[in-house]
């Protein structure tokens, strides 16, 4: 773990929200453009690059854009061996482009076609990966067994809290309004069940667009896609699907709050910067020290290692 720098400590968990993978059996490119293992490749390269490796990976749907078995396989290929070599699990969660039972056989070596909910510990954090999907269809719901099978994993606190993991988010969607037509159904159905409980955090995909709301009093953080996104913004479209601004989302877990950090998967040339091995300079000195050698605007340290040259 690295030093502290600042007034706050070190937090207790670290997730990689990575969602909407979308992956094509066979290297084929979805709509013939966009390279979605690329994509997920770039998203895994981006965590290998952390000072500190996340304890889990949560993947919110979406994993497979036609649930081919193949694609499923070439997805444990790819990110099983990079989570073992951070030391992190993999949650994986269901989404519309998914179908149960290849999921289940693919990912889980099950024979399944209910409902695909699952509780995973890590480090004492549960998170809970809830199958929002609805057969034959886009828009998600949940069935009264999930909502009474959730309500009985809640009713006993973890250590530190729940997250649930889900593809749709439970929030309102002004910046999409298409997406309005295939969101979670009946949302105040869940609420019922989350509020009041241990869960300190939703995660959602599906929209394939980095959003933030709030929902039964739980903040929800909803990540953007590996493969391809959607323009918030578009220039007379309905729906536009662009291939760009792709990105994952870091979530640092502290005993009172949250942190999000949006990681833009595509590089972007440096223009300024320090060199990685400041930071063993910087551990060697006081607080006092280093607030002074970083905070101070004519300092010999800044003086000495702000780089801005082009790289």
């Amino acid at each position: 773990m690295y030093a502290q720098f600042g007034q706050h400590p070190a937090p207790s968990h670290v997730i990689a929200h990575l969602s909407d993978p979308h992956l094509l059996a066979g290297g084929v490119r979805q709509y013939g453009v966009v390279d979605p293992e690329a994509g997920l490749h770039l998203a895994l390269q981006r965590l290998a690059n952390l000072e500190v490796a996340p304890q889990v990976l949560v993947f919110t749907g979406d994993l497979a854009d036609k649930a081919e078995p193949a694609a499923y396989h070439r997805l444990r290929e790819l990110v099983e061996p990079a989570a073992e070599a951070m030391g992190a699990q993999v949650v994986w969660t269901m989404g519309n482009h998914d179908e149960r039972s290849e999921y289940a056989a693919a990912l889980f070596g099950e024979k399944a076609h209910g409902p695909q909910d699952r509780v995973h510990e890590v480090d004492g954090l549960r998170i809970v990966a809830l199958d929002t999907s609805v057969p034959g269809y886009h828009h998600g719901d949940l069935e009264d067994s999930q909502l009474s099978w959730l309500a009985d994993v809640l009713a006993t606190p973890a250590e530190h809290g729940t997250v649930i993991a889900m593809h749709h988010p439970p929030i309102p969607v002004p910046m999409l309004r298409a997406a309005e037509l295939i969101e979670l159904l009946d949302q105040h159905r869940l609420e019922e069940v989350v509020r009041g409980t241990d869960v300190r955090q939703i995660l959602g995909g599906h929209l394939h667009y980095s959003t933030y709301s709030e929902f039964a009093g739980v903040p929800v953080s909803v990540a953007s896609a590996s493969c391809y996104t959607s323009d918030p913004a578009p220039d007379s479209r309905f729906v536009s699907g662009v291939d760009g601004h792709t990105a994952l989302t870091m979530t640092h877990v502290y005993g009172d709050r949250i942190v999000h950090t949006v990681v833009p998967l595509a590089h972007a040339p440096e223009v300024s910067g320090y060199p990685s091995d400041v930071i063993a300079q910087l551990e060697a000195l006081t607080p006092e020290e280093r607030r002074e050698a970083l905070s101070r605007k004519d300092s010999d340290f800044n003086n000495q290692h702000e780089d801005h040259t082009p790289r």
